[in-house]
């Protein structure tokens, strides 16, 4: 007599046992694995409060950014006043360093102003080659 033989059934389902472990390992992985950027912001200094000093008037130099852009030169406790665009700063800048190189710029904005105006004439004094700057909100002094 012959002998029957088997025939192994295949199985039409998916084996979904260990869908779940596999996914947590790939994301587990790709989670370690990322490298997330820094932001990188503003590489600006803050003094310590105890290091702060008192400064000449002659040694200041105001830039007043107004809420329309303008920006608004003083020097020192003069009452004059020259109003200018953000992109004449730095050449205002260039000259009052190579009169006075202790001249700090303080760059004083109204709460209103936009944020790019402050950075303008802020990257406007940077490029003048000026190293002390100070950052107020006008009306604080």
């Amino acid at each position: 007599m012959p002998l029957l033989q088997r025939r192994e059934r295949v199985s039409d389902e998916i084996p979904t046992a260990s869908l779940a472990d596999i996914a947590f390992l790939l994301l587990i992985f790709f989670l370690t694995t990322t490298v997330f950027n820094e932001e990188r912001g503003l590489p600006i200094v803050l003094p310590e409060k105890s290091k702060e000093q008192a400064v000449a008037a002659k040694n200041i130099i105001f830039f007043l950014v107004q809420p329309d852009g303008r920006v608004v030169v003083k020097r020192g406790q003069s009452e004059e006043t020259q109003t200018v665009t953000a992109e004449q700063v730095s050449g205002i800048m260039r000259q009052e360093l190579a009169a006075n190189p202790n001249i700090i710029a303080a760059i004083k904005t109204d709460p209103k102003a936009p944020y790019r105006d402050m950075i303008h004439v802020l990257d406007g004094v940077k490029d003048a080659g000026a190293d002390r700057i100070s950052l107020q909100m006008l009306g604080e002094d």
